[in-house]
């Protein structure tokens, strides 16, 4: 990131138009009188994000890196200009935008006779021969007929340069309403233009956030002359002729009639037709768009089946693309079912003021064949998480048990009934890479770090001059994580537009004893800290490792409180004197249970946060190594009865060896000594321990009351049931407890999976859908306070 001296940000990046134009509120006039000097950020570039992964995909990271290219810096696809087109003149500008969308190249995919090479593809044909029980051959032809209408009109999806300049005209008329500016960065379009002329088609992956995300990767690609993807989209639209429009602009929707994506993988011919269109659509070299959900993993089926078709040969390879999408706030948006609700969105569109922004960044291609065929992505040593910590949850085992927590929901089998065990699990592990690669290159907006530092820092309100400097910090701290952030202007500035976009979720007052400084305080409603907590995401996911061992110190020194003794862990494993008085923790943390009970927090975590091809103990060790080089743990020195360097008593009693050993080794007969760390402020406790300690208590504290509430489910009973059932229980604690951030939808839905896996649900298939009943072992009331004590040590309060 690029910073000038007087603290402002470069100059590519701007802020909301609208709140220059419009009169300044006084607080936000009292926050620019307060700070009037900002000190300078440490970071001099902005950072390289985006970069694939070198374990995986060294070859396609090495291309990158062996090109260097200057900065072309950030352009807004709102603003068209008259700078972007050919002509000039006063006429010109006031007609700027459909010039710039009839000048911009446009690849056509007409259908042809796709419908049928779809139907006569071997996958159709067996999947038809099986429904009508009829024996595949060529005297069984006429049965290819009987494909279904609705699959039909999905295979006959096409992208028409008419429909898709209006469409794209109409979308830039639309979005300039609502956003202030829509940032790309051009040096990523560049890399998508050399990926391009490779050869290989381009399938681009995004985060399920809003539905608007399936319309901007397509306009911004469209806006950039590069070839617009057909887009899967997995939501339902029952307005046929708006239906019909958008399949001219390449967006392949559900069939009609079906509610969700689970139903329409029910279907026994769905899914050898969707996997037969996409092997037409790759023949024809067509750039694809596919999103996945980070809470359930739906969207890697689609991962799946490309695939296959490149295990088959059909095509050569693939260039697979993360897409990060950020919001300053995202909307909440839906697909229009009729003429009515369409009109009423595009006219409330029209006339609202645009204030938030938005950042898109396009990661580097790499490989699909060069990720999957060489065994570089890690499926190894993937086990059932009850395996994983069962034990130590139910009978105390210390031993550590090494293996990957096996997520077998994200890729259910009756989405790729053909594939393999094998195979199954490694298009698992490229899906959770996915999802790791494309929340890794979103960008951090400033309300995502004001929302992160309300919530987890500043709960009871803070005055806006200590605001700012914490917004510095973080920001500092992101851009050393190399975490790009997507805001610009001088500090005053930022933080005033974050608190406008946050002002419905915050209570701003100005207090009397300091005029010229408001105070911010978080609204304590459902709403409000929901809000926030879905803005402070991106931040939790830059912090995984430092959030992850401050958990684990924080379990430690509960442990040591609620003993009364400080367990001083030496190498020799020796406890200390009973602490009388006030407790101070001043204790030594080994760092084998250290690493231990990061280890068993990782399990818990949900997909996300760390990829499949870094294992569970390399991250473990990294949360620990995290809070050393952040200044939370310092090494504690060991005194030692034998100098360092005499190294003649570790050699008595050793049998002389002659030279030709080539394994002797004066380390041989060493046994590694175990290291403890103690706190770097004994004598208070850190604030930044428990700042990091607060970015997983929402997770964690869902986890531990829907435990609780599997006593009020009556099994067996469907998944989406039970999902509503702890839902209920979650938002009943959320207001005893006034802790709205762990009574979401979505952390009903995760903590149901996580206690699928450790074995307190069980699955029993029922006939289309599962059923979930509670295990025998978790009717028992002290197995179910087992698993509480042990969720609940992780949890700073």
């Amino acid at each position: 990131m690029v910073l000038d001296a007087d603290a402002h940000l470069n100059d590519e990046v701007f802020l909301s138009p609208a709140l220059h134009n419009k009169p300044a509120s006084s607080w936000g006039v009292k926050v620019k009188e307060r700070l009037k000097i900002v000190t300078p950020y440490l970071g001099k570039f902005r950072p390289t994000v985006g970069q694939c992964c070198h374990q995986c995909t060294p070859d396609s990271l090495g291309k990158t890196l062996g090109q260097k290219t200057a900065s072309l810096g950030f352009q807004n696809v709102l603003a068209v200009d008259e700078t972007q087109i050919r002509y000039r003149g006063w006429l010109v500008r006031r007609v700027c935008c459909v010039l710039f969308v009839s000048g911009c190249s446009v690849s056509p995919s007409p259908a042809g006779d796709r419908l049928d090479r779809v139907r006569q593809s071997i996958r159709v044909q067996e999947a038809l021969c099986e429904e009508h029980a009829a024996p595949p051959g060529p005297g069984h032809q006429g049965e290819s007929s009987r494909l279904p209408p609705y699959l039909s009109s999905l295979i006959n999806t096409c992208i028409s340069p008419g429909f898709l300049r209006f469409g794209c005209w109409l979308c830039l008329k639309t979005l300039g309403s609502v956003f202030s500016s829509i940032q790309v960065n051009l040096n990523h379009v560049a890399a998508l233009h050399r990926a391009s002329q490779q050869g290989s088609p381009l399938v681009y992956v995004f985060m399920r956030q809003s539905s608007l995300d399936f319309v901007l990767i397509p306009l911004l690609l469209f806006t950039q002359n590069l070839r617009v993807p057909y887009t899967f989209c997995p939501q339902q639209m029952n307005c046929s002729w708006l239906r019909s429009i958008l399949q001219k602009v390449g967006v392949v929707f559900l069939p009609p009639n079906v509610p969700t994506e689970d139903d329409a993988e029910l279907d026994d011919l769905y899914s050898p037709t969707m996997t037969a269109l996409l092997r037409e659509l790759l023949c024809e070299g067509q750039a694809l768009s596919v999103s996945v959900c980070r809470e359930t993993g739906r969207g890697g089926q689609w991962l799946a089946r490309i695939r296959q078709i490149i295990k088959e040969g059909v095509v050569p390879d693939v260039s697979l693309v993360p897409v990060g999408i950020s919001y300053d706030s995202i909307p909440n948006t839906g697909i229009p079912v009729g003429l009515g609700s369409l009109f009423r969105r595009l006219w409330a569109a029209l006339w609202s003021q645009p204030s938030s922004s938005l950042r898109v960044h396009f990661a580097q291609p790499f490989s699909l064949k060069e990720t999957c065929a060489t065994g570089r992505c890690r499926v190894d040593g993937w086990r059932p998480l009850q395996e994983l910590l069962l034990p130590a949850v139910l009978y105390g085992r210390t031993e550590e048990i090494v293996g990957q927590r096996k997520m077998s929901w994200i890729l259910p089998s009756h989405y790729t009934p053909e594939l393999v065990k094998s195979e199954r699990d490694l298009s698992t592990a490229l899906t959770l890479h996915l999802i790791y690669s494309t929340t890794s290159c979103m960008a951090v907006m400033s309300t995502s770090l004001v929302a992160t530092l309300m919530l987890h820092r500043h709960r009871k309100g803070v005055h806006a001059s200590a605001l700012c400097r914490d917004v510095a910090w973080l920001t500092e701290e992101l851009l050393f994580r190399n975490k790009d952030v997507g805001f610009g202007g001088s500090l005053p500035e930022v933080v005033c537009y974050a608190l406008a976009l946050l002002g419905p979720h915050l209570t701003i007052i100005s207090t009397a004893s300091r005029l010229k400084d408001i105070f911010v305080v978080p609204r304590p409603s459902v709403d409000a800290i929901t809000s926030l907590s879905i803005s402070t995401q991106i931040v939790t996911h830059s912090f995984i490792a430092e959030a992850v061992g401050a958990c684990a110190v924080s379990a430690m020194l509960s442990e040591v409180a609620s003993s009364g003794v400080s367990h001083r862990v030496s190498s020799g494993g020796q406890r200390g004197e009973e602490v009388r008085g006030d407790m101070e923790f001043d204790v030594a943390l080994c760092e084998t249970q250290l690493t231990q009970r990061s280890l068993q927090l990782y399990h818990l975590l949900p997909p996300g946060f760390i990829p499949p091809c870094q294992s569970s103990q390399s991250f473990a060790l990294e949360a620990v190594d995290s809070l050393v080089r952040c200044g939370l743990l310092v090494m504690e020195e060991i005194t030692r009865d034998t100098p360092v360097c005499d190294s003649w008593k570790r050699r008595v009693g050793q049998s002389w060896r002659t030279m030709d050993d080539l394994y002797n080794s004066d380390s041989d007969c060493e046994e590694p000594e175990a290291r403890s760390y103690k706190l770097s402020q004994p004598s208070q406790c850190p604030e930044m321990l428990f700042f990091l300690c607060s970015m997983l208590a929402g997770h964690l504290r869902a986890l531990c009351w829907a435990t609780e509430g599997v006593q009020y489910l009556t099994t067996p009973m469907p998944v989406a049931q039970c999902e509503a059932v702890i839902h209920l229980h979650l938002c009943s604690r959320a207001n005893q407890d006034k802790q709205y951030e762990s009574c979401t939808e979505e952390a009903a839905r995760i903590a149901v999976r996580t206690l699928t896996d450790l074995g307190v649900l069980v699955e029993e298939p029922l006939g289309n859908g599962t059923n979930l009943t509670v295990s025998p072992l978790f009717l028992l009331p002290d197995n179910t306070q087992k698993l509480q004590r042990f969720i609940t040590q992780y949890i700073y309060s």
